[in-house]
């Protein structure tokens, strides 16, 4: 495992309840950051391992919501003083009928899981990198939005937006010092995921572990020269 220092920095992970967020929230931690954990409510990210850390703050947000992605933004920066890596874990999964059979519910369910958070968290935090000069942002994409199935056409379709609104933003903000990327896992060991496909092959799928780290290394100095990449991690599978 590569050693990352993050000390005196501060680090937004969304999504940080999630079996992925938690992995990345933790390993930031290790590493001396600050760290600001969102979620849609507190009591998803009462961890007890962040019950008396100081440099861990939790904030409560609707990441489709643009007052409460604002306020929650400026909270951070009042809390920590500034803003220098966001990690845009939040996302999910579902599978679905065919397209024609496919609720208009669903497609915005997905759409506004996986491309609108990661919208709204950049356009409300890359002002404040804009102003500090410098600034990392890692965004979840997905193998499926490169490798499409069946049955999957929000989801895929959501995670394809991840993956070209990365590419915009780098193009955008890559001479004002700010890297943007996204990674693209592929099917992640996860409880849920076992849980829901008991009979394949654990050994094959993506540990967090892995999939937080490179987290780690598109935030860290090691990565400053690559920006606007969609880095696969596929495991196995």
């Amino acid at each position: 495992m590569k050693h990352f220092d993050f000390s005196g920095q501060t680090v937004i992970i969304t999504g940080a309840a999630g079996a992925l967020g938690s992995t990345t929230a933790e390993l930031f931690f290790r590493a001396g950051a600050n760290i600001a954990l969102v979620d849609i409510n507190f009591a998803k990210l009462t961890h007890p391992r962040w019950k008396h850390a100081k440099n861990v703050d939790l904030f409560e947000t609707d990441l489709t919501d643009v007052n409460s992605v604002n306020n929650s933004v400026a909270n951070i920066i009042e809390h920590f003083g500034q803003i220098d890596c966001l990690a845009n874990v939040a996302g999910g999964f579902k599978m679905g009928p065919q397209v024609h059979e496919t609720p208009v519910s669903d497609w915005d369910f997905m759409m506004n899981m996986n491309a609108k958070s990661v919208f709204m968290m950049c356009r409300a935090t890359i002002p404040h990198m804009l102003e500090k000069k410098k600034g990392k942002i890692v965004n979840i994409g997905a193998r499926a939005a490169v490798q499409p199935k069946a049955k999957m056409a929000p989801y895929c379709a959501s995670k394809a937006a991840v993956i070209t609104l990365t590419e915009c933003l780098a193009a955008e903000y890559k001479m004002q010092n700010i890297n943007i990327n996204c990674i693209l896992p592929g099917t992640i060991d996860t409880p849920q995921n076992r849980e829901d496909m008991p009979d394949a092959n654990f050994s094959n799928w993506v540990p967090t572990t892995d999939l937080a780290n490179e987290i780690l290394h598109l935030c860290s100095e090691q990565a400053k020269g690559i920006t606007g990449a969609a880095v696969p991690v596929y495991g196995k599978s």
